[in-house]
C-alpha cells in the first residue's frame, strides 16, 4: 500500500509536528503497534527522487540496473508501441507566466481538455519521427525516433516558480529538437480555443509542453517469475500502471479514480479485493497526497492521509482480517516536503504486519520509524524481504 509522498517534514502549522504526525491515522497506528516498523532508501544515491524510481524499488527491481525513464513506463502503461533506438518521453502541460514556470500541470487541467490540445500539438508539430499520445489530464506522452545519448531533462514539478529557460533539455542533437518543439508550443498554445475557455474561467492555461524523461522500455524479470507471486496494481497513475505492466502484474483500472484527493476510495478498495481472490499480492497506490504536497496545501495533505486511513487501509485490514493468513507492507514511495513542494531522496517509514507479526512502534511516522532503529538500505530489498524473509515472522 502506497499513499504517494505521505512523508516529510517537521511544520510549524502543525507545532512542528510532519503531515503525517498531525493527520488521525488510528488504523495506521495500530497496524504498526502489531507489526515491524523502520525506514527504507527507496532512492539510490544519485538518482532523481521520482515516483518512477522508488516504486520501481518498492517492487524490487534495482533503478540503478533497470531505470530507462518515466517516459517509457508511461508508455507501457498506455499501450503505445516504442520501437527500436525510439524513445518515449512524459509531455506534460504547462502554465507560464513569462520567464516563470507557475504550474506543471495547467490548473490540473481536464482530460477532454488535454486530448484537444495534444490533437492539435500533433498536428502542428508532430512528423514521421515525432508523436504526441494523448494521456490523462496534463500527463501525456510524445515519441522521438533516434538515439538521444548524453540527453538531460528536468522534471517541471521540480522547478515551480523558478525560470523554465534554465531547465530546457541539454546534450546532443535529441536536445535541440526537443528545445524547438517547446518554443514552438508557446506560440501554438497561445490563442487555443481551450486556454481562452479557460482564462475565461478564471483558469490557469496550458501554454507550454513539457517533455522530459525519456527513454526506452526497459527489460525487467516479471514479477511472478522472480517471487513466484502473481501480483496486480490498482492506481490511477500511468507510471505506477506502467511499472506493473513491465514487470507483468494485472493493471486494475477503477473508473472515477483521479490520481488526486478525491478520488474513487471505494472503487479502489473493492478492486483490491477482487484482485486478492485470484493474486497473492495487490498493489494498492494513492497518488492524491503527493499532488497536494505538490500543491503546498498542508491542509489538503493531511486529508489525503486520513482518507487513505479511513478509506483504504480500514476496509482493506476488515477484509484481510476475514483470511487465515495475510501481510500488508504500506510505505511512501518518496517524501514530498510542503515547503519545498517536491520530492526527496531521504529515506521514508516503512511498516510490515500481518497475522504473523508481533510488536512494532507506538504509531507510525516518520521518527517512530527512525526510533526503532530498523533501516533497510537498498530498497529495491524490501519486497524479497516482505514475501520471503524470516525478520517479518517476529
Amino acid at each position: 500500500m502506497i499513499p504517494d509522498g505521505m512523508a516529510g517534514k517537521p511544520l510549524d502549522v502543525f507545532g512542528g509536528r510532519t503531515t503525517l504526525e498531525a493527520a488521525h491515522t488510528p488504523h495506521m497506528d495500530a497496524l504498526a503497534r502489531r507489526g515491524i516498523v523502520g525506514l527504507t532508501h527507496n532512492v539510490p544515491q544519485g538518482m532523481e527522487p521520482g515516483s518512477d524510481v522508488a516504486i520501481m524499488s518498492i517492487l524490487g527491481y534495482d533503478p540503478k540496473q533497470y531505470y530507462t525513464g518515466r517516459g517509457p513506463l508511461e508508455a507501457a502503461s498506455m499501450g503505445v508501441p516504442v520501437g527500436q533506438g525510439e524513445f518515449a518521453f512524459r509531455c506534460n502541460l504547462l502554465h507560464v507566466q513569462g520567464e516563470t514556470l507557475v504550474d506543471y500541470s495547467a490548473g490540473h487541467i481536464t482530460t477532454e481538455e488535454s486530448g484537444e490540445i495534444i490533437a492539435t500539438i500533433q498536428k502542428e508539430l508532430g512528423d514521421p519521427d515525432i508523436t504526441f499520445h494523448h494521456g490523462v489530464s496534463f500527463r501525456n506522452l510524445m515519441t522521438l525516433k533516434g538515439g538521444c545519448a548524453g540527453l538531460a531533462t528536468h522534471a517541471p514539478h521540480d522547478h515551480m516558480d523558478e525560470p523554465w529557460e534554465q531547465y530546457l533539455p541539454s546534450g546532443g542533437p535529441c536536445a535541440d529538437i526537443i528545445r524547438d518543439l517547446i518554443l514552438k508550443s508557446r506560440g501554438i498554445l497561445a490563442d487555443h480555443p481551450v486556454n481562452k475557455k479557460r482564462e475565461a474561467e478564471g483558469k490557469r492555461t496550458a501554454n507550454m509542453i513539457w517533455p522530459w524523461s525519456g527513454g526506452a522500455i526497459p527489460a525487467v524479470t516479471p514479477f511472478e517469475k522472480k517471487y513466484g507471486v502473481r501480483g496486480a496494481a490498482v492506481s490511477a497513475v500511468d507510471l505506477v500502471q506502467g511499472l506493473a505492466t513491465v514487470a507483468g502484474m494485472s493493471v486494475l483500472k477503477v473508473p472515477g479514480a483521479t490520481g488526486m484527493v478525491d478520488t474513487n476510495y471505494q472503487g479502489k478498495v473493492e478492486a483490491a479485493i477482487r484482485a486478492l481472490e485470484t493474486h497473492g499480492l495487490v498493489l494498492v497506490h494513492l497518488e492524491g497526497p503527493d499532488e497536494a504536497a505538490h500543491m503546498g496545501d498542508a491542509e489538503l495533505k493531511k486529508t489525503g492521509i486520513e482518507r487513505f486511513d479511513s478509506l483504504i487501509l480500514k476496509p482493506i485490514l476488515d477484509y484481510l482480517e476475514t483470511l487465515g493468513a495475510w501481510r500488508v507492507l504500506l510505505l511512501p514511495d518518496h517524501p514530498t516536503p510542503i515547503a519545498i513542494r517536491t520530492h526527496t531522496s531521504d529515506p521514508v517509514p516503512f511498516l510490515c504486519a500481518g497475522a504473523d507479526t508481533s510488536g512494532g512502534a507506538p504509531a507510525f511516522s516518520e521518527r517512530t520509524a527512525a526510533d526503532t532503529g530498523l533501516v533497510v538500505n537498498n530498497g529495491h530489498e524490501l519486497m524479497d524481504l516482505f514475501i520471503r524473509d524470516e525478520v517479518f515472522r517476529k
